[in-house]
């Protein structure tokens, strides 16, 4: 005789029941992560308190606590699927067998200003928790971790495209990755710091290419 397991049990509907658990689930976490959003917008990361974060969801400490360890797990799933959607856009770009490293680069920057607000949004969170994490050795771990992920991703695809067409650089790709990171933030800085001195994406756009340029050999 067999028995029933529980993922076969069905409601009323016909749908499993862990199914149907699982859907609400992640509905709650999605509810979470969008009203997380809009709170570290508003308030910051340090002013954002998980109460914060639940009351504009509309659910309990309990169910944030089901889903997140901390708001700094929180942080860390948002950067992931913030990640994820930017990836798939630049992703797009490579494929393009036509287009060249200096268009494909052009390209990269578009996708990162698709959405000035957002944009600002993301780069304000994202330098919130690098602070966090430099003072908290536990966040500091998983940011690093969660950071070597976005620069593999990146190395990843310059290789892809300097394979592609036959360009040869005189450092690393992860060290171009690290340094057009680097020019990136910079300018996001002095843009929301001095935004009529400094132009949204003016010095990316002036100086990555230069130094695509600078660090590419001949033949």
């Amino acid at each position: 005789m067999t028995h029933a397991t529980a993922g076969d049990v069905t409601s009323a509907t016909g749908v499993p029941t862990a199914t149907r658990r699982s859907a609400r689930r992640e509905a709650t976490r999605t509810r979470l992560m969008k009203a997380a959003v809009d709170v570290f917008a508003e308030r910051g990361f340090h002013g954002a308190s998980v109460e914060d974060i639940c009351e504009r969801a509309g659910f309990t400490r309990g169910a944030f606590y089901s889903n997140f360890s901390s708001k700094d797990d929180l942080v860390l799933a948002l950067y992931d699927q913030h990640i994820d959607r930017l990836s798939a856009r630049v992703e797009s770009l490579a494929g393009r067998d036509t287009a060249d490293p200096g268009t494909i680069l052009e390209g990269v920057f578009d996708v990162w200003s698709h959405s000035p607000r957002e944009q600002a949004r993301w780069f304000l969170l994202q330098t919130e928790f690098t602070l966090h994490a430099i003072r908290d050795k536990q966040a500091g771990r998983a940011w690093a971790r969660q950071q070597a992920k976005v620069r593999a991703r990146l190395t990843d695809l310059v290789e892809r495209i300097a394979e592609r067409h036959g360009v040869r650089l005189s450092v690393t790709p992860e060290e171009f990755v690290r340094l057009g990171l680097a020019i990136y933030q910079g300018g996001m800085a002095q843009h929301l710091l001095e935004p009529r001195a400094v132009r949204r994406g003016a010095l990316e756009r002036r100086f990555l290419p230069l130094v695509l340029q600078a660090v590419t050999e001949d033949g």
